[in-house]
């Protein structure tokens, strides 16, 4: 008797986020039967994070935006690095998404006279980022979520993607759906589809400082795609933002918004010295963000740090009715969680690992990925960032790719005359799950925590290429004890499962991490080194992973030119002052 069960569908969409549902709409839209399989249970996914804003050159606050200068200020932040035709291709529909969202319902704020209002962000020239309160992120996906009910588009919670179904005939590789299992129950289910869109999320769980919660962002998304003959790119540009909370030890890297420096907050030292002075006089704490990130670092490297091993930002000399209007998340979570009145006194925070930069190489008009009906979306793809995001666009990032990829994902199934099958590689992926599930020596918890900690010592803020290839090698001792790692289906579920093959992620996007960051030997934005402190202009290309006879390789790929009528503006960019400015 089959252990599994099978579901068909024409377009099969992995993540449950706001890429996800987006890709889901829009091949329903285009008639299509779809599926949404997630591994946390709808509205929950990472997305519900984002709290700042959404960017679009709509110009209702300042007239004079327009797509030219949102991807000038992209492509600029990225330090040069990013896809010029996925950054046109972003600027020029954002505000497309943005109407459509307001359309469906979506609660962004708006100005006196009904225009939707428009703050500033960092490195933004002019005010362009959409918002809804300090929850921007849940208000995208609860409207989601809604539109996806209202279409009775089948979303399938706690269900985790082992692996991608591919068949490689002619030397071409096709994929013809996933494999996966509940969470709770452990059944198997067998997704035959006829194109399937990747949108499952990027890998900064892997530092031991984090932003992202438990469970969620440990590059399975990278596995996945590599696993499935996929190409990864800049793999070594993760964003790190400056202020993370450094206890209790369960909350470590839960962000501090960006916002208490922007209503007057203060970094210090254990020494009382505020360091911003040395690192940026003229901007001191509304610095860039990889500027204060590596500041906050150096200070606690060098000895100067609490003894929770982070610094100090203090925003107790601002008058508290201030800070319970500008602030009341930030009070809240300190309050509840270490019983801190920041009216009061400072709090103590470290950089933490806060968004992937890189991910799966695809088309910048198709989202198409190389591999013959595969499609990525969202934070798992690289293009849009090079080697720094600029706040508010990863937002836009996930509506304006999503729709993409749904699209081209429905049109493919139109094509097809014949649907591809093959059971060997059904095989195969239930091969792998029989053989995970298995007694060992070995407990995924732990081996996580090595991973998380191999990655914040040698390949965090600031890297040398001592300290990389140390990481390297102590990563493979970690991917060797993986191959024994104890899995037993309880009363519980099977977690232990999920948890196993989330290790297999965690160590795949790492080494892919490490790998690019050997080779680029330069500083540029996210991407610093001890050992090479300068920007090196022959450093202008993006560094690629594949899989080739079993193991990780390394090349470089040149950035395609800049369009002619984008030359001019990028010329004439200049540095724009903090003055009213968020950061997050």
């Amino acid at each position: 008797m089959r252990d599994y069960r099978t579901k068909i569908c024409n377009v099969l969409i992995i993540g449950s986020g706001g890429a996800g549902l987006r890709a889901a709409i829009a091949a329903h839209e285009n008639g299509c039967e779809v599926m949404v399989i997630g591994k946390r249970i709808r509205n929950d996914a990472h997305t519900t994070l984002a709290a700042g804003g959404i960017n679009a050159a709509l110009g209702t606050v300042d007239p004079e935006d327009d797509w030219i200068q949102h991807f000038v200020d992209t492509y600029q932040e990225g330090y040069n690095i990013g896809d010029p035709k996925t950054v046109e291709i972003l600027v020029k529909d954002a505000p497309n998404r943005v109407q459509e969202l307001v359309d469906w319902g979506a609660p962004f704020a708006r100005t006196s006279d009904g225009k939707l209002d428009q703050r500033y962000f960092g490195a933004h020239t002019y005010r362009r980022t959409c918002y809804a309160g300090d929850y921007t992120g849940r208000a995208i996906l609860n409207t989601l979520v809604n539109k996806v009910e209202e279409l009775q588009i089948p979303i399938i919670d706690m269900t985790y993607v082992s692996r991608l179904l591919v068949n490689t005939q002619n030397g071409q590789k096709q994929c013809f759906g996933a494999m996966a299992f509940d969470i709770n129950s452990g059944d198997r289910t067998v997704f035959l589809s006829d194109s399937v869109v990747l949108a499952a999320g990027g890998h900064t769980r892997i530092w031991r400082r984090s932003s992202s919660r438990r469970d969620e962002n440990t590059g399975d998304a990278m596995r996945l795609a590599l696993n499935a003959g996929c190409r990864l790119s800049d793999m070594e540009m993760v964003q790190f933002h400056p202020t993370g909370m450094v206890h209790p030890e369960s909350l470590a890297g839960t962000l501090v918004t960006e916002a208490v420096r922007g209503e007057g907050g203060r970094l210090t030292n254990s020494k009382g010295e505020r360091y911003m002075e040395k690192y940026d006089p003229v901007r001191m704490e509304l610095s860039t963000r990889d500027r204060v990130a590596l500041a906050n670092y150096n200070e606690i490297h060098e000895g100067r740090g609490t003894e929770n091993n982070g610094v100090y930002l203090d925003i107790s000399h601002v008058d508290k009715g201030i800070i319970l209007e500008k602030l009341p998340r930030m009070y809240r979570q300190f309050m509840e969680s270490q019983m801190l009145d920041i009216s009061k006194h400072p709090m103590e925070v470290a950089p933490t690992a806060h968004y992937s930069m890189g991910g799966v190489m695809v088309d910048p008009e198709t989202h198409s990925t190389g591999v013959i009906g595969l499609y990525a979306a969202g934070e798992c793809t690289s293009g849009v960032h090079g080697a720094n995001r600029l706040g508010g666009n990863s937002l836009a990032e996930i509506l304006v790719f999503g729709k993409i990829a749904g699209d081209e994902a429905a049109d493919f199934s139109t094509t097809l005359d014949l649907q591809t099958r093959n059971r060997a590689i059904i095989q195969e992926a239930i091969k792998e799950l029989d053989e995970l599930t298995t007694t060992g020596e070995q407990l995924a918890r732990p081996l996580q925590r090595a991973v998380r900690n191999i990655m914040w010592n040698y390949c965090g803020v600031l890297r040398s290429g001592e300290g990389l290839n140390k990481g390297l090698e102590e990563l493979m001792k970690v991917k060797e004890a993986s191959a024994d790692v104890d899995v037993r289906p309880s009363a519980e579920g099977f977690s232990d499962l999920a948890l196993a093959l989330d290790l297999l992620g965690s160590i795949d996007s790492a080494e892919a991490t490490i790998r690019a960051a050997i080779e680029r030997r330069e500083s540029r934005g996210a991407h610093q080194r001890s050992d090479f402190i300068d920007t090196d202009n022959s450093e202008n290309v993006n560094y690629v992973i594949e899989i080739v006879d079993g193991k990780q390789v390394v090349t470089r790929s040149n950035v395609p030119p800049l369009p002619e009528e984008l030359e001019e503006p990028m010329q004439a960019y200049e540095d724009l002052s903090v003055d009213g400015r968020l950061l997050e």
